[in-house]
């Protein structure tokens, strides 16, 4: 049973070459999700953005292209290629394409922990 899926397995392969950005849009690729954790990538076209929001889980974005805004609490943050935040879960985040970016988002859920 595979727990990681859409990419391949037991090869070296570049996170960026598995989304595209696509002119105004949000692309998105699932690597994993379940009751602990969420793994996606995802690829913003210049000026594309997802609203405000929050989640039960703490978020950890990367950056692996390009700089986005995230906008965490009402703080923004540029987050350039090669950085990383932490957006606490239960605190509300927008992401903002400053430009055309692409990054991953690790959701860790407190459901995949035991007391």
């Amino acid at each position: 049973m595979k727990f990681i899926k859409n990419i391949d397995h037991e090869t070296v392969v570049k996170l960026t070459d598995l989304v595209s950005v696509q002119p105004g849009q949000v692309v998105s690729k699932t690597l994993a999700q379940n009751k602990a954790v969420s793994v996606t990538l995802f690829a913003f076209d210049q000026g594309e953005e997802i609203g405000t929001h929050d989640s039960t889980g703490d978020a950890m974005v990367t950056v692996l292209e390009g700089t986005g805004r995230f906008t965490v609490g009402g703080t923004p943050h540029l987050v350039k290629a090669g950085e990383t935040l932490v957006m606490p879960a239960g605190v509300p985040h927008a992401v903002y394409g400053e430009e055309a970016f692409k990054w991953l988002l690790t959701v860790v859920f407190p459901d995949g922990f035991e007391s």
